[in-house]
């Protein structure tokens, strides 16, 4: 008791004081599994008006956690409980820095005077996380905890974005403290805008107006700083062709008259002149090197992380800074200049012949009227239905690589997919993440989550997670049985003959016709089983018509199906 005429002393918990510091720092999603000790974290954020998604897998969860982080620009949190709950977010947080996307996780651990002493699921959680995050930190105390939440939501959008790791042990959870000698923090300034030098965008404008054969090339960082607009004045003003990155499908639509993605190896081949917006030259745009490049290709890189500017290939322009400020300076420059690129080129002739060919080819591939389908089928008769404003969430091998092609995007951040990091099983973690975006920001909005059969058996109970916050998610799953290709019942029960399946099923197959539509159904939502076009299109317009229950259609391929014959294969094999 306070004696007579003193103010009541006010007391917080651990649990309290972090909830109260995310929402300080304006955080809106946080993802996870609850258990000892984190439970009253979740329940406290909660509380304080934090939207809690509790997921089937911590690797699920901080897919999902990261995917807010992209799409929101603001780092989603992931709660997890002690040792092998963090361990497993760790495919998360190494997906979400590789990225670039913020992410913020928070794992209980043990309690500190128990420390060296074999407690409880003890772990080196820290140092551990200290390889997959920019910042990793356990609070030295309550008081601590508010100025430790600020650092690391400033850490994980200042720069180049990533994952931060916040350790809480279990005995600062319930424990309690003074309210008043904690030490708040006011939310942290938005992340500074930097503009590149100015002698620097001058000199990249010099380069472009003097190229015969130019490409700009939008990666997902241009999304991400929200460059549309001035991305696709460039493109408009200068009459320059584009080619987007697979996350940077949508940052000027797939549709307009300047994307070059149906001639992507021939564009990369011969262009003399690139430009990068946030994209790296890493394994996804085969390190700028020959043969997928030219020789003497000039190089101008467009990034907000100085150590990334010369990486492989030694640039002819380097322009630091904010993406969207320095396309505006670029654009600028190139105004001034008077300068547009000729429409009637020969580079110009030479890739909308490459474009018609290739899109002929995969027209014909599409239109094969032969079952099982192919994968050009399927996603042919899907963009049929699709809404133009879905968000599109993609996995798998064949089934992401040729859905890339043939799934157009229309608006930026509306696609998600295995990333520079290649990660199998973040399909159901993105989906999820979509959906609850986008039952706050546009409710009408829709997600469609296309997955291999192989990539959805990685998180596939989160179906029951979409079932039971009802998302507006649509599965839809290319089965050929396998992995990279699979067999048919058949082929499957010729092959068990011979032996035992351990000793005689390729790595590679599956289980024959599996029915992946009821795991769906055996959570209230809609499962379809579909062989034919025919009975895709139904299921998905049904799907697409029923505003309140999720589905999944279950889409049986031919096991052999692959891809058109490539120019360049996708995944390069460098003898660096």
């Amino acid at each position: 008791m306070a004696p007579p005429g003193a103010a009541e002393e006010e007391y917080v918990s651990g649990a309290q004081l972090i909830a109260e510091a995310l929402k300080t720092q304006n955080i809106e999603y946080m993802f996870g599994i609850v258990g000892i000790p984190v439970t009253e974290i979740a329940i406290a954020a909660q509380a304080i008006g934090i939207k809690y998604i509790g997921m089937r897998n911590e690797q699920a969860a901080c897919y999902a956690a990261s995917a807010v982080g992209y799409l929101t620009g603001k780092p989603g949190i992931c709660l997890v409980v002690s040792g092998p709950g963090l361990i497993h977010a760790l495919g998360g947080m190494a997906n979400a820095n590789m990225n670039c996307w913020p992410l913020i996780v928070i794992g209980g651990s043990s309690d500190r005077n128990q420390e060296i002493m074999g407690a409880f699921q003890e772990f080196p959680q820290v140092e551990a996380c200290r390889l997959y995050s920019k910042f990793s930190v356990r609070p030295s105390s309550l008081e601590a905890i508010p100025a430790v939440i600020e650092k690391a939501v400033r850490c994980s959008i200042y720069g180049r974005p990533g994952a931060c790791y916040v350790d809480m042990p279990g005995d600062f959870v319930n424990l309690q403290v003074n309210k008043s000698s904690v030490k708040y923090v006011k939310c942290c300034l938005p992340p500074p805008v930097c503009t590149a030098e100015h002698s620097a965008v001058s000199e990249a404008a010099s380069i472009l107006a003097h190229s015969r054969q130019p490409l700009l090339i939008i990666g997902k960082g241009a999304a991400y700083s929200r460059a549309e607009n001035s991305i696709r004045k460039l493109v408009d003003q200068c009459g320059l062709p584009f080619l987007p990155t697979p996350m940077g499908k949508g940052v000027v639509p797939d549709n307009h008259p300047n994307c070059v993605a149906a001639a992507r190896s021939r564009a990369l081949q011969h262009a003399d002149v690139i430009i990068l917006f946030g994209a790296r030259l890493n394994w996804i745009l085969h390190f700028g090197l020959p043969p997928r490049f030219r020789p003497d290709v000039k190089i101008i890189q467009v990034d907000i992380c100085a150590e990334e500017l010369g990486n492989n290939v030694r640039p002819a322009a380097n322009l630091l800074g904010d993406i969207n400020a320095v396309t505006e300076q670029l654009l600028e420059q190139l105004v001034l200049m008077e300068w547009k690129y000729p429409s009637y080129s020969e580079w110009w002739k030479g890739l909308r012949e490459k474009m018609k060919s290739n899109e002929e080819t995969s027209k014909a591939l599409a239109l094969q009227k032969s079952l099982p389908m192919n994968y050009y089928t399927v996603f042919h008769h899907v963009r049929e239905v699709l809404p133009r404003d879905c968000v599109l969430v993609s996995e798998g091998a064949n089934t992401m690589d040729i859905g890339r092609t043939m799934l157009p995007n229309y608006l930026p951040r509306h696609r998600l997919d295995a990333g520079t990091f290649g990660t199998m099983g973040v399909g159901l973690g993105f989906a999820i993440a979509a959906a609850v975006v986008a039952k706050d920001q546009t409710p009408e909005q829709r997600v469609i989550c296309v997955e291999g059969d192989s990539a959805f058996g990685f998180s596939g109970m989160e179906v029951e997670t979409i079932c039971r916050y009802n998302l507006p998610v649509v599965i839809i799953v290319v089965n050929n049985n396998g992995i990279y290709s699979g067999l048919d019942a058949d082929s499957w029960k010729e092959m068990l003959k011979s032996g035992e399946p351990t000793a005689c099923a390729p790595p590679v197959c599956l289980l024959p016709n599996s029915h992946y539509e009821q795991i769906m159904s055996a959570f209230g939502g809609k499962g379809y089983f579909v062989k034919t076009p025919e009975e895709l299109q139904n299921a998905l317009k049904a799907s697409l018509a029923e505003k309140q229950v999720p589905s999944l259609i279950n889409v049986m391929i031919n096991p052999q199906s692959d891809r058109k014959q490539q120019d360049f294969h996708w995944l390069t094999r460098s003898n660096m």
